[in-house]
């Protein structure tokens, strides 16, 4: 018994007046000393440490009778409740008492007071006093639970019923002057901190063969199971195995059987689970569940006792998940697998003999968790000959069939549809292990129909109340979604009879057209469940079409066009985690099975424009989705027709399939940390591919049968797929590549060059680790060494060459550019002057009059201009003409070589009278001068 520390208590304080004052000196006397005597005997009550020396001695009688007086003291002074400083003695106190017990039976009567004390709320004079005392307060109520090791019954039930009280949140009705009570939880807190769970459960080996008190030290523990700190203290002390062993002891009452079961479900909410399970584990656990689990099946006519069952078959589903072997050695497994079945497979059973099961919530909820049972039962190997030796894959085909209700009870709608969905749900997890029981039940059959059916225009409409009825509301999207999962989950099994069985029966066309109204369905409203339906649809079509021409002739062209859409899928849906990028690689998936290697299905899709599709989703650059949709790019290569439609699609900004692809390289590169310069050139020239990773992967001898790094690596990024397809669509035709693609490109040309270099370096590492090489082979190794470093340095020299190029391009366009803004400048400066020109015009008169002078000079200036001497003047007019072709009547004409050296006759020159020519030629004179003033006086304007 651990004692704790000890605290003298303090004296009382002398009284400040005497009571006696004013009396007769005798009479003073006299009172006097009763007072002291009361104030001594007051003082004796109160002094704890005294008491705890009093019950220290042993001896005669009158010293028990004064232990017994003074422990009655003890009792009477905290009768309000204990305080937190005086706690350490008074649980000192009470251990002495409880040593006494066994020797003196008169001293179960005040420790059992003392304990009722505990009970009380505790007692704080400051606020602080919580927190001060915390580490005293946890070990006097771990105190209590040590005192379980007094025999007396009384004893106990007294501590037990002191820790149910810690759970009473009504306040004290008598407080001690000068004190707070405690909060309401500051015991249960204290109670957790000082491991009293733990303890009782400990004591239960102590009243194993006690009833009364066995009943409630499982009440105490009931109450401490609502915390997980106090949960995991009391598995540590074994509590559910020491639970479990004892369910079905003797107890009129059934309050044994409530309060264990109650604990072990606390027990697994508050806990991880896994640990409660494997102190279950063990058969003799398994047996005892079992028993009462039998025991309760057969007289439970009560809701109490059928609830108290369905508690147990949850205990008895968890064993089954985690230690399938114990229940199947005790027959436990077998029991539940029958019960699960009986109503619909008609077992003949003597143990089922008699058994009524009702429609009642309890009953239902059984059925539910029978099924479940099963479902466990599947993901056990060991299992797998109990279910198909059952009756299990009949009982559960029995559900997959239109308004169709097995010799069950008269459920109602709703527990009619949770439990085809529910059957259902578990024939997914049941039939990938069943698959030849599956196959000759005709299951393959009876699927089909039902999504035929569930394509019907009948009125059923789904009510939508269960887990497995989500969505499903007003209409058949719950048990499409449960008939898709079972065939998805046995054709994900590739097996041949499977696949042939449902494309004999039109399979294919089948699911084209579920997938059609699925896909209209979610054009009205998108949600998870018809997404998910979408993407099961694409997934049988994917796994039946895989490597069959025939199948992927009916898949085309339907199926294209219903293809088609999930590629046009917004970006912005990828990531919004309801369902969409599953949907989208599901569709992926698709077309490399169904579209891949049927020369129609490929050029339907090319047709469609899908091969633009595709590239717009290679745009997006996610990892995932970028690695997906190479590998189906190169294949779709081997069809002549793909590369005009790479060539010729144009992404944002007119970005090109080249550019788009060598950009994904860079980003690639970047990933692995490959070096390279801020231009993108080689810098390594041993190793110009190897990322970080790569480098600092050591060279270690490998067997011929593993793959070094270098090959791995290989798979391991899309660098490999890259260049694949640019092999296919060629390096020197691609349109719209910048400079720093040329250099990137210049990398990919050379990537199987690079990589077998690696290989041989790789290569000469290892051997010489394992050998000393002689002359020859050292030279080759080293001859092949120098050629790779070659490729490197000639490859870097191109990518210096087309940097180069670049940069004087870029010159040359710089100067192009500084010749058209020095134009454009000077442009703007003469558009300038001639604006502050025209503003001077008609601002300024003189500035006005001086441009009509510079006008009339500049036309008046070819007129003065002296005739050449060679030249004679010739008439404009000729006779029989009916007018002048110019507005002049006289014209200058050259003389001919013939006539040079003489001037023409007089009558040739005057043609008509000389006064009318005179008057014609002022006249003509004049009009020019007007004409040339009014296109002065205009410009002017």
């Amino acid at each position: 018994m651990s004692s704790l520390a000890l605290a003298k208590a303090p004296a009382p304080r002398a009284a400040s007046r005497s009571p006696a004052a004013g009396l007769s000196p005798r009479r003073a006397e006299h009172s006097g000393a009763e007072l002291g005597a009361a104030q001594e005997t007051q003082s004796r009550s109160v002094d704890l440490s005294r008491v705890i020396s009093l019950l220290q001695g042993s001896g005669s009688m009158n010293l028990e009778k004064e232990q017994l007086k003074a422990l009655k003291k003890v009792v009477k002074r905290f009768e309000a409740g204990l305080p937190l400083k005086d706690l350490a003695q008074v649980m000192d106190v009470v251990n002495l008492c409880a040593d006494k017990v066994d020797e003196h039976e008169a001293f179960t009567e005040p420790l059992c007071q003392l304990i009722r004390l505990c009970g009380l709320p505790f007692l704080k004079k400051k606020f602080s006093d919580e927190m001060s005392y915390s580490e005293t307060a946890s070990k006097c109520i771990a105190q209590l639970g040590y005192l379980m090791r007094v025999p007396s019954s009384r004893v106990r039930t007294e501590i037990c019923q002191c820790v149910v009280s810690f759970y009473d949140t009504e306040p004290p009705r008598r407080l001690q002057p000068g004190y707070q009570p405690t909060s309401a939880s500051y015991k249960v807190q204290m109670a957790e901190l000082g491991g009293l769970a733990e303890t009782l459960v400990l004591s239960l080996a102590l009243v194993e063969k006690q009833l009364l008190e066995k009943l409630w030290v499982l009440r105490a523990l009931q109450l401490l199971s609502s915390s997980g700190a106090n949960c995991r203290l009391m598995l540590k002390a074994q509590a559910a195995s020491r639970l479990c062993l004892h369910l079905g002891d003797a107890d009129p009452s059934g309050l044994l059987l409530l309060r264990s079961s109650d604990i072990l479900c606390s027990l697994l909410e508050n806990t991880s689970g896994e640990e409660v399970v494997q102190q279950l584990s063990s058969l003799e656990c398994v047996y005892a569940l079992k028993e009462v689990f039998v025991e309760l099946l057969l007289r439970g006519s009560g809701r109490a006792e059928r609830q108290l069952r369905n508690d147990l078959l949850v205990l008895a589903s968890l064993l089954a998940a985690g230690a399938a072997a114990p229940m199947l050695e005790s027959g436990f497994a077998k029991l539940l697998v029958v019960l699960a079945t009986f109503t619909e497979a008609k077992i003949p059973s003597p143990l089922l003999k008699g058994l009524g099961v009702t429609n009642s919530p309890e009953d239902f909820e059984m059925k539910k968790l029978l099924f479940n049972v099963i479902g466990v039962l599947s993901a056990a190997p060991c299992a797998v000959q109990l279910l198909h030796d059952s009756d299990v894959m009949p009982a559960l085909l029995s559900y997959v069939r239109p308004h169709h209700k097995p010799g069950a009870p008269d459920w109602s709608a709703a527990q009619y549809e949770d439990l085809q969905l529910h059957a259902m749900a578990v024939l997914a997890s049941v039939a990938p292990v069943l698959v030849e029981k599956f196959l000759s039940c005709q299951a393959n059959t009876l699927l089909l129909l039902f999504l035929e059916w569930c394509l019907g225009q009948d009125t059923f409409c789904g009510q939508g109340n269960s887990f497995h009825a989500r969505g499903g509301r007003g209409s058949k999207l719950a048990q499409m979604r449960y008939g898709l999962r079972v065939l998805r989950s046995v054709v994900a099994l590739c097996h041949g009879g499977v696949s042939l069985s449902l494309c004999a029966q039109g399979a294919v066309s089948q699911l084209l057209d579920l997938l059609k109204y699925a896909a209209d369905k979610s054009k009205e409203q998108e949600d998870a469940i018809l997404l998910e339906i979408q993407a099961d649809l694409l997934f049988l079509l994917s796994a039946l079409c895989d490597s069959d021409l025939h199948r992927k002739e009916l898949f085309s062209p339907e199926g294209v066009d219903l293809l088609i859409p999930f590629l046009q899928m917004d970006p912005r849906k990828i990531q919004n985690g309801v369902g969409h990028s599953h949907l989208l690689f599901t569709a992926l998936d698709c077309l490399w099975s169904c579209v891949l290697g049927c020369p129609a299905a490929e050029d339907s899709f090319l047709q469609r424009q899908g091969i633009g599709l595709l590239l717009d989703l290679l745009a997006l650059k996610q990892k995932d989705l970028c690695n997906t949709i190479l590998s189906i790019l190169v294949e779709f290569c081997d069809n002549p027709k793909t590369t005009s439609h790479i060539s010729s699609w144009r992404g944002e900004k007119e970005q090109t399939a080249g550019s788009l692809l060598l950009e994904l390289w860079r980003q690639e590169e970047l990933e692995l940390g490959v070096r390279r310069d801020p231009w993108g050139r080689i810098v390594d020239m041993k190793q110009p591919m190897a990322g970080s990773l790569q480098r600092q992967q050591e060279v270690l001898p490998l067997p011929a049968n593993c793959p070094s790094f270098a090959i791995v690596e290989v798979s391991e990024n899309t660098r490999a797929k890259l260049y694949c397809l640019f092999c296919k669509l060629g390096f020197g035709a691609l349109p719209g590549l910048s400079a720093q693609d040329f250099v990137t490109l210049a990398i990919v040309q050379r990537y199987l060059d690079f990589k077998v270099a690696e290989v041989w370096s790789e290569l000469c590492e290892e051997l010489k680790e394992e050998f000393k090489l002689v002359r020859p082979d050292e030279e080759a190794l080293r001859v092949i060494s120098e050629g790779s470093e070659g490729i490197g340095r000639m490859v870097a020299a191109v990518q210096a060459e087309v940097l180069e190029n670049q940069q004087q391009e870029e010159i040359q366009e710089e100067e192009r550019t500084y010749a058209r803004i020095k134009a454009t400048q000077k442009q703007r400066e003469m558009v300038t002057r001639s604006w502050e020109s025209f503003v001077a015009r008609t601002s300024n008169y003189k500035a006005l009059k001086k441009v009509r002078r510079l006008q009339e000079k500049s036309v008046e200036a070819p007129r003065l201009k002296p005739k050449p001497q060679t030249e004679a003047a010739h008439s404009a007019v000729r006779k029989g003409l009916g007018g002048t072709p110019g507005a002049a009547r006289l014209a200058a004409v050259g003389s001919t070589p013939g006539l040079t050296g003489r001037t023409l006759p007089a009558a040739d020159l005057a043609l008509g009278e000389p006064s009318a020519a005179k008057g014609a030629l002022n006249k003509t004179s004049r009009t020019k001068r007007l004409g040339g003033g009014n296109r002065g006086a205009a410009a002017a304007q």
